[in-house]
């Protein structure tokens, strides 16, 4: 009887922990397969977290996270940007489907071992899936993004009775199509939707020639000069070219130009002419005398070199020939410089025969400022590039050798006034001047023709004043000054933002 007792026990006891395994396992069975209804933990739909989701609840959330807007920063500015406005929208049911396989790959009975061991499933994610229109996109960026935040370039402007300028502003405008791409990776992102817009910068652009005109206008007349001003100027990058008269500080019209004095710039086409027939190394002798014509103006020396090297009586006339054969017909030099020298031919010009312009031009060497500026661009361009009319002139007789050998003469006239005075310290200015006093030492033509080399381009200026009764040297420097500092400044605009 107490063996049986015991059987008994061990018996009721043995049922008991079996029942209450089958009751404990089908409770973890019944709670598995409420679980087996959602998503599993670490499954993940285009980036989003759906797990212990059902399918009603998986699409709420991802039309949540997607439904925000895209942040667009263009430079300060942010813009919200909604993805409706360009058609966004997801393929609800294909990632909704796609999830169920997922879901299901893994057969019940596993997945349930797997939830009785604590096991995690294994992590996936459902690619996104959506559409959205590229062109919607393009025109919104078009017609509301850079239509509303790009900003135009402004060039520099002058300051208004100066002769000075105020800097222009860059510009910004929006890269369209590199902004495509960054969008597009934000829309189909949940996280990372804020987009840096990808803008270009434009720099100021240079002021319109015709604002250096201006200018080089207004210098004349704020200076309240009021004898004859004869200014040229050639843009030495662009071809461009402007140039005036002003008598008593109105304007003359022009053509004709109006004929000037040429005193010493006149050494400038004396220089090409013995140039055409000089060979690429000239003697020491001619080299010295031609550093005394141009840097020192010493007349004897450009009477010496006329005479040796052009002719001993025509010398001036094979200058003025030379002038004719490059299209210059008012510029002429009709004798030597020393005293009492004959006049050897009486020369009438376009220019000379103004009846409106009274210069008191002295019969021995006239010229204009355009031609004598055109002279000096030939130059530039033989010795830049064989370019210009000298070469195609004198062909086997002028080089771009000897071209810059005669700018290297001319950037040996430092006088630290005139067109020098206006531009800063260490510019390179290659140039002849000339003035002329009567026989009572009174001046009244003063003039300057230089090439000027800056770092924002070169440009070629001339300046020629003549007033009846006297120059006075100052104000004359300040004005012919103020006028190269003009057209320095115009190449070499202050910084953007100064």
């Amino acid at each position: 009887m107490r063996n049986r007792g015991v059987f008994s026990a061990v018996t009721i006891l043995a049922l008991g922990s079996i029942i209450g395994t089958v009751i404990l396992f089908v409770l973890q069975l019944v709670s598995f397969s409420r679980l087996w209804a959602y998503y599993p933990a670490r499954l993940t739909i285009a980036g989003v977290a759906v797990g212990g989701l059902d399918r009603q609840q998986a699409a709420e959330r991802l039309l949540s996270v997607y439904s925000l807007p895209v942040e667009m920063h263009y430079g300060a500015a942010a813009i919200q940007l909604a993805p409706s406005t360009i058609g966004f929208e997801l393929d609800i049911e294909a990632m909704l489907a796609a999830a169920e396989q997922e879901r299901v790959r893994t057969p019940f009975w596993v997945a349930f071992w797997d939830y009785l061991w604590q096991r995690e499933p294994p992590a996936a994610d459902i690619p996104l899936r959506s559409t959205y229109s590229e062109d919607r996109l393009r025109a919104y960026l078009t017609n509301e993004i850079a239509i509303r935040y790009d900003q135009p370039a402004t060039p520099a402007i002058p300051q208004s009775g100066t002769v000075n300028f105020q800097a222009g502003k860059p510009g910004l405008s929006l890269d369209v199509e590199r902004s495509i791409f960054p969008i597009e990776n934000a829309l189909q992102s949940p996280l990372a939707r804020i987009v840096e817009l990808p803008i270009q910068r434009a720099s100021a652009p240079r002021p319109p020639f015709e604002n250096l005109s201006i200018l080089l206008r207004q210098t004349v007349e704020l200076s309240g000069f009021d004898g004859v001003v004869g200014v040229y100027l050639m843009d030495l990058q662009s071809g461009q070219e402007t140039s005036f008269i002003y008598n008593q500080l109105i304007p003359v019209s022009t053509p004709p130009d109006v004929a000037f004095t040429a005193s010493s710039t006149i050494k400038l086409p004396v220089m090409v002419s013995l140039f055409r027939r000089l060979p690429e190394e000239p003697s020491a002798e001619v080299s010295a005398k031609l550093h005394e014509m141009i840097a020192k103006s010493i007349n004897p020396s450009t009477d010496w070199l006329m005479q040796n090297i052009l002719d001993t009586g025509k010398g001036p006339l094979m200058v003025t020939q030379d002038l004719k054969s490059l299209g210059l017909d008012n510029t002429f030099l009709a004798g030597y410089f020393y005293d009492g020298a004959p006049l050897l031919q009486r020369f009438v010009t376009i220019a000379n025969q103004r009846p409106d312009v009274n210069t008191d031009l002295d019969p021995y060497n006239q010229t204009t400022p355009t031609e004598i500026g055109m002279l000096l661009t030939d130059v530039y361009l033989c010795a830049k590039n064989g370019g210009g009319s000298l070469i195609a002139a004198f062909p086997n007789e002028i080089t771009p050798a000897k071209c810059q050998t005669m700018i290297n003469y001319l950037a040996e006239d430092k006088i630290g006034v005139l067109i020098q005075f206006g531009v800063p310290d260490g510019t390179r200015v290659a140039h002849k001047h000339g003035w002329v006093a009567d026989a009572y030492y009174v001046p009244h033509n003063i003039s300057d023709a230089a090439i000027v080399y800056t770092p924002g381009g070169d440009f070629v200026l001339t300046v020629y004043l003549y007033h009846p009764a006297q120059i006075v040297f100052e104000p004359a420097n300040e004005l012919i000054g103020g006028l190269a500092r003009a057209a320095y400044n115009f190449y070499n605009l202050p910084p953007e933002g100064q």
